[in-house]
C-alpha cells in the first residue's frame, strides 16, 4: 500500500511542475518550493495535533497565514515566511536560509498550497511513504537535463550496492563531507533499519537520529533538500539542531572522528575561488588546500577529499569513496597520496565502474574501499582487490539503467560483506594485488585494467551506432570541461595579476555540487 501511496503522492505533485515550468519554474526550483510549503504543512500539523502539540514556526509565520491570504497579500505573506524563517538557527535555517519564492503567481501559488499539499496529512503518512515519494521527486528532478542538478546524482543502485558491502551498524557515526541530497546517509539508516531495527536499544535510536548520522553540504540549495530529506525518512527534528553542515568540507580539519564514510564528491578537476576587484569584475583562481593533517598541498578537489576523509576516520574507521580515474594516476601531490593511503590505511577493495551511470558524460570513476588503523612500520596493505565492472560493460540512463542486481555478483561472490578477506577468490573479473607490485607500478599508478574489450577483437561486439555516436558526445564533453577548467584557470591568473586590490574574496561553488 505504501508504494502505490508514494506514487499517488508523487505523481500529483509532480503533473504541477508541467504548470509551472510555464512560467520558468525548474524542475529544480519546483522541488524547492514544495520543500519550504511541505515543511510548513507538517509543521502545522504538529501543532494542532493533540497528543503533544509542538509549535515548530512562529505563529505569524506559520502555514494557517498563507491559506488565510489570497492575491497579492499572499505572495507578500510567503515572502515574509521565507525571510523570517531563514534567520532561525537550526534544522529551520538550513532548510529556510537565502529561501526565494520562484513562483511569481499568486493563483498558482495557492493551488500548490490548497489543492496539492494541504489535502494530504504528511504527519500521519508513514516515513516510508512521504520519505519514498520525496526521494522519487529528487530523481524526478535530476532527471531534468536543462536544469543541470542530475549530473552529480549518484545512482541508487551503486549507493545501495556499497552501503551493502561496508554495512553500517547502529554504533556507527557515519558522515558524508559532500553529502548533496543524502542519498548515502539514507540508505546506511535504511540498512541499520532493516538489519537492527527489532533489536536497536533506546540509546542507539537516539543515537541514529540526533547525531549519528550527519553530512556537509557547500551550497544551500542542496542542503536544503538534505535536510528535508533526512526529516521525512525520520532523521532528526523539525525544531532541533541540524544534522547537515552548510560549509565547505575541505575549509578545516574535521573537529571529531567518525567511523564510517560514505561519499561520492564533485566531479571537476579543481577547487577555485572568486575575486572580486574594485572594478567590480570577478575572476577565478585555483586554490591549492594546505592543512596541516593533509600528505599533500593540490588544487585537484578529488586529491583533497582523499586526505580530508582519511583524516576524519577514526581507528579502524572505514569508508567508501566514489572517485575519478585521475585520483589513480596523477602524479605529483596524487603519487604521495597514493603512496601514504597504501602505507597508512588498508585499501582493500577498489570497483572500477562502467561509464553511462552518471548524468555527468564521460566520467570514469571508482569506488575505493579503505580503513583506518594504528600507525606501525609495516604497511597496512597487503592486497588491493581489483573488480573490474569497466570492461564490455554498457549502461544507459533510460534503455539500459544500472539495477542493483548489476552488482550482486561484485557485492556477494567477491567483496563477502561480513567475511575474511582471506576467503576471497580471484575470478575473471576479480583480482588482487600485493603492496610491492602496486609500489612498483609507474607513479604507483592504480589505474589497473587487465580484460580485454571484445568490440576490440570481434566487430559483432560492437555497440549499436546510436550508442557508440552518445559515447563521443559524452567523451567530447568531458574534454571540454577539462579545457575550460584550464582556460578559466589561466584567465583568472592574468586578472588576478592585473588587479591592484581586491574588495573581498569569498568561496563560490563549482556548478559541481553532488546530488545524492
Amino acid at each position: 500500500m505504501s508504494n502505490v501511496d508514494s506514487r499517488r503522492l508523487v505523481q500529483k505533485l509532480w503533473n504541477y511542475c508541467d504548470v509551472l515550468r510555464d512560467d520558468g519554474v525548474s524542475t529544480i526550483d519546483y522541488v524547492e518550493q514544495l520543500t519550504y510549503l511541505l515543511f510548513l504543512k507538517m509543521a502545522h500539523e504538529r501543532a494542532e495535533r493533540v497528543f503533544k502539540p509542538e509549535q515548530i514556526v512562529p505563529a505569524d509565520l506559520s502555514w494557517q497565514t498563507l491559506l488565510d491570504r489570497e492575491g497579492v497579500r499572499l505572495e507578500v505573506q510567503y515572502r515574509n515566511i521565507l525571510s523570517g524563517l531563514g534567520q532561525e538557527s537550526g534544522t529551520l535555517g538550513t532548510i529556510f536560509r537565502k529561501a526565494q519564492n520562484k513562483i511569481q503567481d499568486p493563483a498558482k501559488l495557492k493551488k500548490l498550497i490548497v489543492d496539492l499539499i494541504d489535502k494530504e496529512q504528511w504527519s500521519q503518512a508513514g516515513v516510508d511513504v512521504k520519505g519514498d515519494a520525496y526521494e522519487e521527486l529528487l530523481a524526478k528532478g535530476a532527471e531534468d537535463a536543462k536544469s543541470g542538478a542530475g549530473q552529480y546524482f549518484t545512482p541508487r543502485a551503486l549507493i545501495e550496492a556499497i552501503v551493502d558491502c561496508v554495512q553500517p551498524t547502529p554504533d556507527d557515526t557515519i558522515t558524508d563531507p559532500a553529502c548533496g541530497t543524502g542519498g548515502f546517509l539514507l540508505s546506511a539508516y535504511d540498512h541499520i533499519q532493516r538489519h537492527h531495527g527489532d533489536s536497536l536499544t533506546r540509546d542507539q535510536a537516539r543515537h541514529l537520529a540526533n547525531g549519528g548520522i550527519t553530512g556537509t553540504e557547500l551550497v544551500d540549495g542542496t542542503a536544503r533538500l538534505a535536510a528535508m530529506n533526512m526529516l521525512l525518512h525520520g532523521i532528526g527534528t523539525p525544531s532541533g539542531p541540524s544534522l547537515i553542515d552548510v560549509r565547505d568540507s575541505l575549509g578545516r580539519e574535521p573537529s571529531s572522528k567518525v567511523s564510517l564514510v560514505l561519499a561520492n564528491p564533485p566531479f571537476g578537476r579543481s577547487s577555485s575561488i572568486r575575486m572580486i576587484g574594485e572594478d567590480g569584475r570577478a575572476s577565478r583562481e585555483e586554490r591549492e588546500i594546505e592543512r596541516a593533517d593533509f600528505w599533500a598541498t593540490t588544487s585537484n578537489k578529488q586529491l583533497n577529499f582523499v586526505q580530508h576523509i582519511a583524516s576524519m576516520l577514526e581507528i579502524d574507521g572505514r569508508a567508501a569513496v566514489v572517485l575519478p580515474d585521475n585520483v589513480l594516476f596523477e602524479g605529483g601531490a596524487g603519487e604521495t597520496i597514493r603512496r601514504r593511503l597504501l602505507k597508512q590505511y588498508d585499501l582493500h577493495t577498489m570497483l572500477r565502474l562502467p561509464t553511462g551511470i552518471f548524468y555527468a558524460g564521460g566520467v570514469k570513476a571508482n569506488v575505493l574501499f579503505f580503513e583506518r588503523k594504528r600507525a606501525r612500520e609495516e604497511p597496512w596493505t597487503s592486497k588491493l582487490w581489483v573488480y573490474d565492472f569497466r570492461t564490455n560493460q554498457h549502461f544507459t540512463l533510460k534503455q539500459n539503467p544500472l539495477r542493483r542486481e548489476h552488482l550482486e555478483e561484485f557485492v556477494r561472490d567477491c567483496y563477502l560483506p561480513g567475511k575474511d578477506r582471506a576467503e576471497r577468490v580471484e575470478s575473471e573479473r576479480f583480482r588482487a594485488y600485493d603492496y610491492d607490485e602496486l609500489l612498483s607500478r609507474d607513479k604507483v599508478n592504480l589505474d589497473i585494467t587487465w580484460l580485454k574489450d571484445a568490440s576490440l577483437e570481434d566487430a559483432d561486439a560492437l555497440l549499436p551506432p546510436e550508442v557508440i555516436a552518445q559515447e563521443i558526445v559524452e567523451d567530447l564533453q568531458a574534454a571540454l570541461r577539462e579545457f575550460a577548467a584550464i582556460a578559466d584557470a589561466l584567465t583568472s591568473r592574468a586578472a588576478v595579476n592585473a588587479l591592484p586590490l581586491q574588495k573581498s574574496e569569498s568561496r563560490v561553488p563549482d556548478a559541481n555540487t553532488t546530488l545524492q
